[in-house]
């Protein structure tokens, strides 16, 4: 049977109004009691009553039993998330920041109080793969994840590529719809997508890691060479973080920009949506498609949150508690075009091999094999406007894995 919640809800925007919307339209036995908002001379839609500037007054009130948190500070957040989980309180929140910052400090806190904190909203939107990651695959032997977790660089990539309007225009659009922030740099450089990252990995490999150990590259600096490149190779260009188990004990972690042909599911992800491809031993490929961005699609994955709490359902991070769980590694070969201008460059980023090279006065590039640890030693270099690299389709199988997956097979 469900138990009653009492909201108190941090921040009224975009996702918070959403949530509001699709609330009202429902009768679940959830009352809204209290929202924390930042600016009392902002026009709201609704009664002034429920508002407050004052956030002790949603986190010392012992009839709210849940905390919904969907403020942009990362900060800011994490100081309600734990005082609230410390307070006895349960609380969803959608700041993969955050979530993604701070995960360790977040499960203990909810270990030593005996609370409950979900964020199926952090990470792409309106898709669960959170919770499919923590029960679905609980007990899968997962070979990667991968994806379009960013809707806004996608919906500029979609412009550049179907509609032939140039990067800056594309960024102009999405900065007009909401997709982009006026400083866009967390969406087309890749954080964004790494704190999705992050956070996907926890749950699917029980591997804990700091943002900042993972690789991000992004899109800022693709030119016109480049969309000629990929369109005369039949490519489409995608942000893609990946995360993939290269051996038993090791999990690699990167945001990449990455050229895919039109047999990639995500080849056809667009505009606003993400998708996900979740690749396991024993289910194979699956995919995962949806709206990643906007106060509806959002505040849906918010609300499927707060009404799993009226069950007392938390995550139990089993991969996480797991004895001897994988470790992040950087020892991993990479398949990348890279365009340059300054010739040593490709000395010092130590390619292993190179497969195809063009010179010329305007347009040079190299395509090969590069391991991901010289990229991440060299990662101010590559933040040039003159450079642009871009992983190149899909490999296959590592083969210790491949040795793994085919004995499992044969013992069944």
């Amino acid at each position: 049977m469900s138990k009653k919640l009492t909201l108190g809800i941090f921040g009224f925007g975009v996702v918070g109004q959403g949530l509001h919307d699709i609330l009202k339209t429902k009768d679940l036995n959830i009352e809204l009691k209290k929202i924390a908002i930042k600016n009392p001379e902002k026009e709201r839609s609704l009664p002034g009553e429920l508002f407050t500037t004052r956030a002790e007054v949603l986190l010392n009130d012992p009839e709210i039993n849940t905390i919904v948190e969907l403020i942009n500070d990362a900060d800011a957040a994490f100081d309600i998330v734990s005082t609230a989980l410390a307070n006895g309180k349960n609380v969803v929140s959608a700041n993969k920041k955050m979530v993604a910052d701070n995960l360790e400090t977040l499960i203990d806190l909810q270990t030593k109080h005996g609370t409950s904190l979900l964020y199926e909203g952090a990470v792409c939107g309106s898709i669960p793969i959170i919770r499919n990651l923590e029960e679905y695959y609980d007990n899968e032997l997962l070979h990667s994840i991968r994806g379009i977790f960013n809707g806004s660089s996608n919906y500029i990539l979609s412009k550049i590529f179907n509609e032939h309007t140039d990067y800056d225009a594309a960024l102009k659009q999405a900065q007009y719809l909401g997709f982009a922030e006026t400083d866009p740099i967390l969406d087309v450089g890749g954080f964004d997508a790494k704190y999705k990252l992050v956070i996907a990995a926890a749950h699917a490999y029980g591997i804990l890691t700091r943002p900042e150990d993972v690789l991000n590259i992004g899109i800022q600096y693709l030119s016109d060479k480049d969309i000629q490149y990929a369109r005369e190779k039949n490519y489409k260009i995608k942000l893609i973080p990946t995360a993939r188990k290269v051996n038993d004990n090791q999990v690699v972690l990167y945001v990449l920009p990455k050229l895919i042909h039109n047999d990639d599911f995500l080849y056809n992800v667009e505009n606003e949506y993400n998708g996900v491809i979740v690749q396991a031993a024993f289910a194979d490929q699956q995919f995962f498609f949806g709206k990643g961005a906007g106060g509806h699609p959002t505040g849906s994955a918010v609300l499927s949150d707060i009404t799993a709490l009226r069950y007392d359902y938390h995550y139990e991070f089993k991969k996480y508690h797991q004895p001897n769980p994988p470790q992040l590694t950087n020892d991993f070969l990479l398949h990348v075009y890279l365009r340059y201008s300054d010739e040593n460059i490709l000395g010092e980023l130590g390619f292993e091999e190179i497969n195809e090279r063009l010179y010329t006065s305007g347009f040079n590039y190299v395509t090969g094999n590069i391991k991901l640890s010289n990229l991440i030693k060299h990662k101010e270099l590559l933040d040039n406007p003159d450079i642009f690299i871009a992983e190149i389709g899909n490999k296959n199988i590592p083969v210790a894995l491949e040795k793994t997956f085919s004995a499992i097979e044969a013992s069944l």
